[in-house]
Formats: structure tokens, sequence, C-alpha cells
């Protein structure tokens, strides 16, 4: 993690999804400043992948997307604020 934080750029989200992990080192502050982060996501197998893309189609399991310019991000966090749209909001550069 430390590594992967040192070649990364401002804002970047550092994630661990290693099912058997070892503990991360200390590392120095700079390399998390200038909002970098890190986080981690459920451990989940190949199998669980293909179990889940297999059994989607029956649910059916349907992806909501807004989408937002850039410069249009304050209006983008109103719209959430206020309920404005299901799913995900999507700032396109």
């Amino acid at each position: 993690m430390p590594t992967a934080l040192r070649a990364s750029a401002k804002g970047a989200r550092v994630i661990s999804a290693g099912i058997h992990m070892s503990d991360i080192p200390a590392f120095p502050y700079e390399i998390l400043w200038e909002e970098r982060s890190l986080g981690s996501v459920a451990n989940l197998t190949r199998a669980d992948g293909e179990e889940f893309l297999a059994l989607a189609p029956q649910v059916p399991v349907r992806t909501e997307v807004t989408t937002y310019p850039l410069e249009e991000a304050n209006t983008a966090l109103e719209d959430l604020r206020a309920g404005r749209f299901r799913g995900a909001a999507v700032l396109t550069v």
C-alpha cells in the first residue's frame, strides 16, 4: 500500500482486496497527503463473481446512473441531497 500511495496522483484512492493480507507497514504521512486515501473491499472469489453474473439476469440487476459535467458538481450534490435521482451520480470530464 505504501508503494501504491507513492505512485498515485493527488486525490487517488488505493484499495486493498486481498483474501490473505499481511499487515500494512508504517509509512510517512507525506505519501497520504493531498487527499489520497486507503480503503478495502469485501473479499470475494472468482467463483463468487461467476455465481453473481449467472444470477444477475434472473433478478434482474439494473444500474441507474445520472451524469453531470464536472462544472455542475455543485448541482449534482444538491440533487443528491434532495433525492432527485436514484442510483449513482457520475461527474464527466
